[in-house]
């Protein structure tokens, strides 16, 4: 891919030479702090933007008008099941402390510099970890900027359109006493979206936790394949755990990308398998 590729001629040409230990904490260092440094730009950046962030982004999940909430509605209309619509969310959102809307700028600044600097943050950690592999592994792990990248923005537009509208709407609709005004202080409530958001993230790496298992012998295809039942089990915990609503549908919904993402990762270490066979045989030489 083009962030791989750019810099593939240092890489080679420092292939035969050997550094120090203290040599690599230091290009590690830097490597950290370029990465770093790319997350305080973009936190600099939201934060000028934080008024158009907060109204577009943050604070839309809390709003019927929603595009979640939208296709849910239309969802019902389908399988002529009404409570799949959500039509309304019964709480405000309240700035509590004298601090508070300072600090919910500055949380979010911080995690939207995150988020959008992933790609490049990435890029410089795996600079420092590429000449250090094999060339075998090297060829194997071609595009990995890329698919990591891929795989964290997929988790997180599937955490916030999806797994956060679901939640939020539980929690909001969930009270004791239909008196009762669910009243939530901003900084919880940005708080739970960012974490079921880069919680999301997290978890749709499970492909390249699984590729790195298998490179390592950890993991075989056929050991996810027998423990295919048992992994179909822990994923619906999860799916119950992360959607608080005890409505089947939208458990459903949750459960379905991690399943697919575990099948996925399955023909994964079924590559990685399949790749280590090659090596070995190339090593062995012709009989």
């Amino acid at each position: 891919m083009p962030l791989d590729q750019e810099f593939e001629h240092e890489e080679e040409e420092g292939d035969g030479q050997e550094m120090s230990f203290i040599g690599h904490l230091e290009e590690l260092r830097w490597h950290v702090i370029r990465a770093i440094g790319s997350i305080l730009v973009f936190a600099i950046l939201a934060f000028i933007y934080i008024q158009e962030i907060y109204h577009y982004v943050i604070i839309a999940p809390s709003k019927p008008e929603f595009w979640t909430y939208q296709m849910s509605c239309k969802l019902s209309e389908l399988v002529g099941y009404d409570d799949l619509c959500i039509r309304a969310l019964n709480f405000q959102l309240q700035a509590i402390g004298m601090g508070d809307n300072f600090t919910m700028s500055m949380t979010s600044s911080v995690i939207a510099g995150l988020i959008f600097a992933f790609p490049y943050a990435f890029w410089e950690i795996w600079r420092f970890i590429k000449p250090g592999l094999k060339a075998s592994e090297r060829r194997s792990a071609r595009g990995a900027v890329f698919y990591v990248t891929f795989l964290f923005f997929s988790g997180v537009f599937f955490g916030y359109y999806i797994v956060t509208p679901l939640a939020i709407n539980f929690l909001a609709n969930f009270t004791l006493d239909p008196a009762i005004i669910n009243q939530f202080s901003i900084t919880s409530y940005i708080s739970l979206v960012a974490t079921l958001t880069l919680a999301c993230g997290i978890a749709f790496q499970l492909p390249i936790v699984v590729y790195v298992l298998s490179r390592v012998g950890i993991l075989t295809p056929t050991f996810m394949r027998e423990y295919r039942k048992h992994a179909f089990i822990v994923i619906l915990i999860v799916a119950a755990i992360i959607t608080p609503s005890p409505d089947i549908y939208s458990q459903i919904l949750v459960a379905i990308p991690l399943l697919l993402l575990y099948e996925i990762s399955i023909l994964v270490s079924l590559k990685v398998a399949r790749e280590k066979l090659r090596e070995e045989k190339a090593l062995q030489g012709p009989l």
